[in-house]
Order: C-alpha cells, then structure tokens, then sequence
C-alpha cells in the first residue's frame, strides 16, 4: 500500500534568494474564506471582532495582529488567516475553510517592488500601495493575492496547483531586477 505525504505547496521550490531578494514559503496556517449574508456585514464584522480582535477592513486593506489577518478578498469576501473561524461567524456568513488551497509565499528585499513591477499591472510602489494594502489581481497569468506587509515585503497567494509557476516566475523576474543592478 502507498503512504500519502503531506508536502507544503512550495516543498523542494523554496527558499530562493537573488541577491537581497529572497523568496519563502509562509507557514501553513489555517484559512478561511468569510461571505458575509446580505445586510449582514455588521453583525460579521461585529463577530469576527469579538472571537479574534480584528475587525473587516476596507476594500483593499488587511487588519493583522501577530499571525492572525483579516484580508478583503474581493466584492463581499474577506479572508480570515491563522485562526479557526469562530462558530458563531456562520450565523451572519458562508464560511468556507480554504487551508489547503493555497500557496503563500513571503517576497522580500529592496526591490521586491520592483520583482513585482515586472509581473503585476498594479503599482506597488511603497507611495501607491503602503503596508496593509491587499489586492486581488493577475500576477502574469495566474489570479493572485499580494499584500504588503512592511516596506519591503509582500506575501503573494496563489491556488496550490500555480505553486511551481509562482515561484518560477517570481525567480526570473528577481534575476532581471538583479541583472539591473
């Protein structure tokens, strides 16, 4: 009989570094995707506040303590990472656990924006996107989720089967920002 592995979306892929520029597998943590009911939103938000001290952000921002976020996820989604939602969350919202379903990966360096700049049609400058910005946007051809978390930053989400691309593509983009010196 075969023995099943568990293997994280990015085993054998990471970490990368190309010069200052470094790319790593987040930890696994567990995730679920928060939709709150229509008119609902407020009680969601007022729940989700009180089971994990984070409120729902804006559209385009994160609300993060420690390991625990709250990202916008798109019109009516918010995503709820490093927590087991609350029971009480699926009162007021379809609550769906998304653990397994993504690679998250950390980019950092100085010129992680830059690494960026090549692969995304958002501006990702520090100015145009500060810390605790989130986007669901193309990052070359796959649907990705990018937020920055410091100055030089960003964790980028994609669905598990894109892991191998993601950091392909993020690898020859780090190595054309390098080649630039």
């Amino acid at each position: 009989m075969v023995e099943l592995v568990a293997k994280t979306p990015c085993a054998g892929l990471l970490p990368v570094s190309v010069g200052d520029l470094r790319i790593e597998e987040s930890q696994m943590l567990p995730m679920s995707v928060i939709m709150p009911f229509s008119g609902k939103e407020e009680a969601v938000g007022a729940a989700l506040q009180k089971a994990h001290g984070l409120a729902l952000p804006p559209v385009n921002r994160a609300e993060t303590d420690g390991e625990t976020s709250v990202l916008w996820f798109g019109r009516g989604q918010f995503l709820l990472r490093g927590v087991v939602p609350d029971a009480g969350l699926s009162d007021a919202a379809a609550v769906t656990d998304q653990s397994d379903a993504w690679a998250v990966v950390r980019l950092s360096g100085a010129k992680a924006a830059d690494v960026l700049a090549r692969l995304v049609p958002v501006d990702m400058r520090l100015s145009a996107f500060p810390e605790k910005s989130t986007v669901r946007t193309d990052l070359m051809h796959m649907m990705a989720s990018i937020t920055r978390l410091g100055p030089d930053s960003f964790q980028i989400m994609v669905f598990r089967s894109m892991a191998q691309t993601l950091v392909h593509d993020l690898k020859g983009a780090m190595e054309a920002v390098g080649a630039r010196g």
